[in-house]
């Protein structure tokens, strides 16, 4: 009889264990789907932040292109003219022009003020690609750490669990790196 008490005790710890790995599976499948979203995020801002970069510098461009128009067209008129004071107006409304092409502090749309933009949105591109980068190795430390866990259920070898539980707090780090601080590492 002390035989079927010490088996039903052994069997009850082995329940047991396979409870507490249960909780670990899903507590990992749980932050694995939060990773995974906040990855696609992250990887989302980076592909929009990288458009607005692209068509603020082709907007730059443009502006660029006007005022080299605006100068060509102002040095046009002072040769074809010289010393012509009437029209000296036209002249200096396209060297006008022109400075206003270059800067544009109040319409915020001038070729230094869309450079400073266009910048900014590459700035914000790189930290949202750091963070998509983040994410995507915390997710693949937490598929790993799922399958170890998984094995560890299966076989009973403890080691598997352990380094399962490894995986997921390496998992966890990364994604939190991913939110607070993306650019702490560079993969």
């Amino acid at each position: 009889m002390a035989d079927i008490s010490q088996e039903h005790v052994e069997h009850m710890e082995h329940a047991s264990k396979n409870k507490r790995v249960a909780v670990l599976i899903a507590a990992l499948a749980a932050l694995l789907a939060i990773t995974e979203g906040s990855g696609k995020s992250a990887q989302n801002e980076s592909m929009i932040a990288n458009i607005e970069a692209s068509d603020t510098w082709a907007f730059y461009q443009a502006k660029t292109i006007r005022m080299t128009t605006a100068n060509a067209i102002a040095d046009a008129i002072e040769a074809s003219t010289p010393g012509n004071a009437a029209a000296q107006p036209k002249i200096d409304f396209w060297r006008n022009e022109s400075k206003r092409f270059d800067s544009d502090p109040k319409g915020n749309e001038g070729r230094k003020e869309l450079a400073k933009k266009a910048q900014n949105s590459e700035a914000k591109r790189e930290i949202s690609l750091a963070a998509y980068h983040n994410f995507e190795f915390g997710s693949g430390a937490l598929q790993i750490a799922i399958v170890l866990a998984s094995a560890g259920v299966i076989t009973g070898v403890g080691l598997l669990i352990a380094g399962a539980a490894a995986l997921g707090v390496i998992g966890a780090g990364l994604c939190a790196l991913g939110w607070f601080a993306p650019t702490l590492l560079h993969f």
